[in-house]
């Protein structure tokens, strides 16, 4: 014979205005995640300061283990990004600033594009999808979280 057991307890609403525990640590938790994802992921502050990236990112990027790349700027961990055409050439400041995980964080908004970035060896250049979004603490923008998947 089936048994059904039924509980009510009340509901936690926070206080209108305060945000929960968790929302306050938001990047926090997104750092943790990011450090030990199996996917491709960076994540950035809002001064484009690399907090986390996984090591499979960091090996789809070319650029190392994470250590090296923590806490330096996204653009100077080693990152070097290049154009679409023939000869790759390193990308203008205006078309950097166009980049997903830039893009996402200036914008507020979702955001994705092709990167094309060139590894240490001058053959070495790889070709990936990103997917950013903006991640939010205590409702302002601080920071962005990208996925990147090799085409």
């Amino acid at each position: 014979m089936a048994h059904v057991e039924l509980s009510l307890s009340e509901v936690f609403v926070p206080a209108a205005g305060t945000p929960t525990e968790q929302e306050s640590d938001n990047f926090g938790q997104w750092s943790d995640t990011v450090s030990r994802a199996a996917e491709p992921c960076l994540l950035i502050d809002a001064d484009t300061t690399v907090v986390a990236i996984s090591s499979s990112g960091c090996d789809l990027l070319c650029l190392g283990a994470p250590e090296d790349v923590i806490g330096r700027p996204l653009l100077e961990g080693g990152l070097r990004l290049v154009d679409f055409t023939a000869s790759p050439s390193e990308l203008t400041e205006q078309e950097t600033d166009k980049i997903p995980p830039l893009l996402a964080l200036l914008s507020g908004r979702l955001a994705r594009g092709l990167l094309r970035g060139q590894g240490p060896g001058a053959d070495a250049v790889t070709t990936v999808d990103a997917i950013s979004t903006p991640v939010l603490t205590d409702g302002e923008v601080a920071g962005s979280l990208t996925f990147f998947s090799a085409v």
